[in-house]
């Protein structure tokens, strides 16, 4: 029997000249499908810096994430008429969560609110230690998500659209950056001991970006990193061997596995490990530094030792070339439905102090100017009683603060409104894809610089939502079109 079969005819005229030949024919007539694409997602993944598009005003963010919802109406935005119509009914119907403990007394703030600084900016009683530097933070008051959802919160502020499962903002800046220091994590998350947020790992995944680029969590507790140093009988030389041998098959299993983003990032995984056995245990070992910055921290308060400490970690991340250090208060912490006259004091004591300590000592440092710093959570609360028995405040995204201090953005700066009663933001608005369009504009990237191909589609940050620049909080705006 031959062995010229109509397979092996067609194997043969495929990869022959004739194959050739009848492709060449067949593309001059038009039948052929048109050529691919090109590629506009990067092959290669790593945290090696890139420049971005224009010349940045930040290099490292520190976000202190406050999960839960602080009271905006208790910490930083007085209103007058609240006073004059406390526990009165209103006739004005709000977006409530749990309508069982729902009521329609407005609920003016028990606390007083002080003009601190230079700047005269009204801030809370509670916060004391804030007010110490209300000069080199800019107070927004009219932030707005449009939902009362922790997770759809969350996601929005934190990935850029209600929607779960997206990158967050560390990932992105890190896919879109890299890192300045290849001994250490480019995105770094410190969690609380009472417990991480809500979504949990999700406020730090990569989403669809290449596993790279998650968050690398440092405990709250010693040891702050497990299993960082090897057993005895590896350390030396014998783990160097080990290491390198990995390292040869890890090569050789990706040459016969090109574009496998997850493995690339594995093998990266390991390599950074190696690197931080020193760096990170000295990145993260605070004895060294002088009893008076211990107490500018709080670390002699039982309130704020813990807080402070991950704020002074946060500081001596970014001073070693960390490019997102996120700390997070555990999950609910500012959650406030009901006993908020014993509960907000309490959570204040705990961050008051260590915040406004790291905008102080990023400053006397010299790192403020080109270190953004953030404080907010994903909504704030509404102006209404909820719960008559133990009376707390209900969910709100219509309208809500958060401060930031340093990398571009102006001190001493009260932005936006919210209406008379604290509602809804209602001037110079800043909704959260305003804020992250602005986080663009500070380290001089282009949207399009945070955006990777999709088997649906492309998927970046904005993702075709009208972020804007927020103007009138930088120190140097964008140049009128």
């Amino acid at each position: 029997m031959s062995h010229f079969t109509r397979r092996h005819l067609l194997a043969q005229s495929a990869f022959g000249l004739g194959g050739l030949a009848l492709l060449d024919l067949l593309r001059q007539d038009g039948a052929l499908a048109a050529p691919p694409k090109p590629e506009l997602e990067r092959r290669d993944y790593d945290l090696k810096p890139r420049l971005p598009a224009r010349a940045p005003q930040a290099r490292a963010l520190i976000s202190m994430f406050m999960q839960g919802g602080p009271s905006h109406l208790d910490l930083f935005d007085p209103k007058p008429e609240l006073a004059n119509h406390h526990l009165q009914e209103t006739k004005l119907r709000f977006q409530q969560d749990n309508t069982e403990q729902a009521s329609q007394k407005l609920y003016a703030s028990p606390w007083k609110f002080l003009p601190r600084g230079e700047c005269g900016m009204a801030l809370s009683e509670l916060l004391p230690h804030l007010g110490q530097v209300a000069d080199d933070i800019c107070l927004i008051r009219g932030m707005h998500t449009g939902t009362n959802g922790h997770e759809t919160g969350i996601s929005a502020m934190n990935t850029g659209r209600i929607l779960r499962g997206r990158p967050a903002l560390g990932a992105w800046f890190t896919y879109g950056l890299g890192s300045e220091n290849r001994n250490l994590p480019a995105f770094v998350v410190l969690t609380d001991p009472t417990g991480i947020p809500v979504l949990g790992v999700e406020n730090w995944q990569n989403g669809w970006l290449p596993s790279l680029f998650q968050g690398t969590v440092i405990r709250p507790r010693e040891p702050r990193i497990l299993n960082l140093d090897p057993p005895a009988h590896l350390r030396g030389a014998p783990q160097g061997r080990t290491l390198a041998y990995l390292q040869r098959l890890n090569q050789a299993h990706s040459a016969r596995h090109p574009g496998e983003h997850d493995l690339a990032a594995r093998m990266q995984s390991y390599e950074l490990a190696a690197r931080m056995q020193l760096a990170a245990a000295e990145a993260l070992d605070i004895s060294g530094e002088s009893a008076e910055t211990h107490r500018l921290y709080g670390l002699d308060h039982d309130d704020s030792r813990d807080y402070g400490t991950r704020c002074l970690i946060a500081r001596r991340l970014v001073e070693r070339g960390v490019r997102f250090v996120q700390i997070h208060t555990g999950n609910q912490t500012w959650d406030h439905h009901g006993g908020i006259q014993r509960t907000l004091p309490k959570v204040c004591r705990k961050i008051d102090q260590p915040g406004a300590a790291l905008v102080m000592d990023l400053k006397r440092r010299g790192l403020l100017d080109t270190t953004l710093v953030h404080w907010g959570g994903e909504m704030g609360r509404l102006p209404v009683v909820q719960n008559e028995a133990d009376i707390g405040r209900d969910h709100n995204g219509q309208g809500f603060s958060m401060w930031l201090a340093g990398g571009g953005v102006k001190g001493g700066l009260v932005h936006g409104e919210t209406d008379e009663i604290g509602y809804k933001a209602v001037q110079d608005t800043v909704n959260h894809y305003d804020y992250h369009a602005t986080l663009l504009y500070l380290f001089g990237l282009e949207p399009q610089q945070l955006t990777i191909t999709r088997p649906n589609g492309f998927g970046s940050l904005l993702d075709g939502q009208p972020g804007q620049v927020v103007a009138k909080i930088l120190e140097r705006p964008p140049s009128p079109a």
